[in-house]
């Protein structure tokens, strides 16, 4: 009678259905209206409130048991968001977030329990090299997910394009995705490689990860 309930109470998604999709098909999603222009504003607010606090950090590589920071790989500057304390614009965002997890693991059963997220700032002239987004001692990262939170006015001559290295039938290719406002990108995260052009203007980004156990 539960799993009737269950069955009964379910309606598809659109916007989902095709997040799935995609990663069946090409192991990543791009979609342009994944939250409202106003959360997207407020997004941006937000970090760059934080930002002028002075609570970001260099980035590091690695994980958190074993990070080392290296300016020559990466550049950017972090602040980990803290789904416990959010503010108004941060508990919209994991609001849709946790919609989302929960129809994938719903639909997909895919395990997702954990997750991630921080504001990124890209300096001019900084870039990440090509890297992939899990670690030796820790391979619980299933999805990466990036949503851009740059001027409306972005230029693709700015820089800061993701480039992703996807690997199908014996061959890479290239898949080069432009930072434009509102624009979010989910990658499997144990398979695709990727980088972070140079960038001409400060980038700015909230970027994460669904994790399993």
């Amino acid at each position: 009678m539960d799993n009737l309930f269950e069955a009964i109470d379910f309606v598809e998604n659109p916007q989902y259905e095709q997040i799935i999709l995609d990663i069946v098909n090409q192991q990543f999603s791009i979609v342009e209206n994944f939250f409202t222009p106003e959360v997207i504003v407020s997004l941006r607010q937000s970090l760059l409130e934080k930002y002028e606090a002075d609570s970001f950090k260099k980035a590091a590589i690695g994980n958190r048991v074993n990070e080392t920071i290296v300016r020559s790989v990466r550049g950017d500057v972090i602040l980990w968001i803290d789904e416990s304390r959010p503010n108004e614009a941060e508990s919209l965002f994991f609001n849709k977030i946790n919609e989302l997890v929960n129809y994938l693991n719903r639909t997909c059963f895919l395990g997702i329990l954990q997750k991630e997220f921080h504001y990124a700032i890209y300096p001019p002239g900084t870039y990440y090299k090509k890297h992939i987004d899990t670690f030796q001692n820790d391979d619980r990262r299933k999805l990466s997910f990036v949503c851009y939170l740059n001027d409306q006015d972005w230029q693709p001559e700015n820089g800061g394009e993701l480039v992703l290295y996807i690997d199908a039938n014996g061959k890479q290719t290239e898949k080069v995705i432009y930072p434009f406002p509102g624009r979010v990108v989910i990658f499997e995260s144990q398979l695709i490689e990727h980088e972070v052009k140079p960038v001409n203007m400060e980038r700015l980004s909230i970027t994460g990860w669904l994790k399993t156990r």
